[in-house]
């Protein structure tokens, strides 16, 4: 059996632990050359409206005078350590949906003693909830959320060690994965799933599947078990999503890798698996019991994983669709606009540190009623490249720019990124689309190899340009605008929105930007979704000690920023060891739905149930008192 691990260490630990790093990084001439930091952070720096056409001068002289009136709806929070969520005076919440809760009649709800049966979960709300849409057909309702993972010891309640012990075991961690579809209605002004209903569906790493675009039938997709390369089955490790014009889920997969090991300890690793962080021993013992997760037998598994899923919410019996033209990495999620001249493009991260920030444009044109099948199949995927100068490029990867085929893109993509020369990130998270104008930000939550290691593929991390802090704890918001606002622009420029930090402990950059202070700070910007109005909704997975350079700093939490002032303010706060992560909205904008994923438990109990329950991952609504709207 593989070797128990802590549940709580991330993937991210999980994989250097397993994949350590070189220790030297040869970076000093790099930064020698620089400019100095504090000189630079002063010329990146511009979070107000018109801060990127201003340049430095955008930047506010100081914390304290940094805010002007503000425009939110709320008196901000202060940070909490308490095993709850807190929202502002004039807010209510209630859990609506939760890991374990029956979506069909006749299922039984978790026992606590075991965690429940595979049987049960497949008709149950899946764990650890991530990106989420509601998507309206009249007046119903259907909310889709990912299970992105498990916490072991709770889904196997009655395995001390966390790992599963048998078969059934094995299929209670594949069936609480995935995605969970279900209809949801508000009645006497509560929210709730509705039971049995014809859109309710748990989609699970059984579910079969297509796979499209110019990997689908290579050499690299096929199996045993799939001698075409066209078909898989199932999703996991659901992170980010996004929504098509068109009215289908983008669920996406982020770290795919952990769930692979070998029945064969002496088998050697490929250049890819050691890229994508595949090792012989998994996370979950899968591969004791599934011979697909087995590197030995089905060498090739890995390969179809890693992708951004299409399906269609409102149809139970769609079949969901890997797009391979959006590449294979660490997708964290899939924000989607439509160009001027009707182009699609897709803006994604891969959340590993050191690596890249993408796009992808479509071949075809989107039109109200026409066909979309094929508008995520072609198309060209590009890599970020950022200057210090405050411009970048997008780099287009074909087999010009990298000396490799089309397939080989889609599935190495990584390794297709590295040889067009894009720029290594500090973790790109969530990326949000301005509503009303060209204007794209990405959440790069933390890197503590900054400056002193390199990627997983040997690239380097030199600190600069928007990653200017060495070892970073707190992580930033990049921000950028393409070249005329044009979105299949090859240029854009950009800066930097805001910096986390702690300045009631450092006075250096560690500090953050002027418009994080004490009364709002926190660290490891995540998930981020603007709502109608354009107020940017920040959430954070970050350390969550209070101690050390994350000294009042709290819970994970929910901010709102301004991007026309540069106001952030705090408007949630979650309970003991949970990431917050996940935002949509009803369809009239009066209740704002959000994950709060992997809660913990303390002496009072476990959230959301309390004494004597496991904790479980669940989606809470948020609403005002009076009734307004909030996004």
């Amino acid at each position: 059996m593989s070797t128990p691990f802590d549940p709580e260490m991330s993937f991210d630990d999980y994989d250097e632990m397993k994949d350590p790093r070189p220790e030297t990084n040869g970076f000093d001439a790099v930064v020698e050359a620089a400019i100095s930091r504090r000189g630079f952070l002063g010329g990146v720096l511009a979070f107000g409206s018109g801060a990127m056409a201003m340049g430095a001068t955008g930047l506010m002289p100081g914390r304290a005078e940094a805010m002007v009136a503000s425009r939110f709806a709320f008196t901000p929070i202060p940070t909490s350590t308490a095993n709850t969520v807190n929202v502002p005076e004039g807010y209510t919440w209630q859990v609506l949906a939760k890991w374990g809760q029956p979506m069909f009649s006749g299922v039984a709800d978790v026992d606590v003693e075991t965690g429940g049966t595979a049987a049960a979960q497949e008709k149950a709300f899946g764990d650890n909830t991530d990106g989420m849409e509601v998507f309206s057909l009249g007046h119903r309702q259907i909310l889709a959320v990912n299970n992105e993972y498990i916490q072991s010891k709770v889904l196997l309640a009655n395995r001390e060690d966390g790992m599963p012990a048998d078969a059934e075991d094995a299929a209670k961690i594949k069936a609480a994965h995935g995605v969970s579809v279900a209809e949801i209605v508000e009645e006497e002004g509560q929210w709730r799933i509705v039971l049995d209903s014809p859109f309710n569906r748990r989609i699970t790493m059984e579910t079969p599947m297509e796979i499209t675009g110019p990997a689908a039938g290579s050499d690299l997709m096929k199996t045993a078990a799939d001698p075409t390369g066209t078909r898989v089955l199932g999703t996991w490790n659901n992170c980010g999503s996004g929504r098509t014009p068109w009215g289908t889920f983008l669920t996406c997969e982020e770290n795919f890798n952990g769930y692979f090991g070998s029945s064969d300890a002496a088998l050697a690793r490929t250049p890819a698996w050691e890229r994508y962080g595949v090792n012989l021993e998994s996370r979950y013992g899968l591969e004791h019991f599934d011979p697909r997760f087995d590197l030995a037998k089905e060498p090739n598994e890995p390969n179809r994983h890693g992708y951004v899923v299409e399906f269609d919410p409102l149809d139970p019996e769609s079949t969901p669709k890997k797009r391979t033209a959006l590449g294979r990495f660490k997708h964290e999620n899939a924000e989607v606009v439509v160009n001027g001249d009707g182009r699609i493009v897709v803006y994604m991260g891969d959340d590993e540190r050191g690596e890249f920030l993408y796009k992808f444009v479509s071949e075809g044109v989107y039109t109200v009623g026409g066909d979309t099948e094929g508008l995520l199949d072609a198309g060209t995927l590009y890599a970020a490249q950022f200057s210090d100068d405050m411009t970048g490029r997008w780099l287009p990867l074909t087999p010009e720019t990298t000396g490799m085929a089309p397939e080989e893109i889609c599935v190495h993509t990584r390794m297709a990124a590295s040889a067009a020369g894009a720029t290594t990130m500090d973790r790109p998270e969530w990326v949000a689309a301005h509503p009303h104008r060209a204007e794209l930000y990405c959440a790069l939550t933390n890197n503590k190899n900054r400056g002193l290691k390199p990627n997983a593929g040997g690239d380097a991390t030199p600190v600069g340009g928007p990653n200017p802090r060495e070892a970073n704890k707190f992580g930033q918001i990049v921000r950028w605008r393409p070249e005329g606002g044009d979105h299949a622009a090859e240029g854009f420029t950009w800066d930097l929105y805001m910096m986390a930090g702690n300045p009631e402990v450092f006075e250096d950059d560690r500090a953050g930007s002027p418009n994080v202070t004490a009364g709002n700070m926190f660290n490891s910007p995540d998930g981020m979704r603007f709502d109608s109005r354009g107020f940017l909704w920040i959430q954070t997975d970050g350390d969550y000690s209070n101690e050390g350079d994350f000294a009042g700093q709290g819970n994970n939490q929910m901010l709102v920023g301004d991007p026309a002032t540069g106001e952030i303010a705090r408007f949630l706060t979650g309970p003991l060891k949970c990431e917050v992560t996940g935002l949509a909205w009803s369809a009239d904008r009066r209740t704002a739905f959000v994950g709060i994923q992997h809660p913990g438990a303390d002496d009072e109990g476990a959230f959301p149930d309390g004494p004597g329950t496991l904790p479980r991952s669940c989606i809470i609504a948020v609403k005002r008192e009076d009734g307004g709207v909030i996004g």
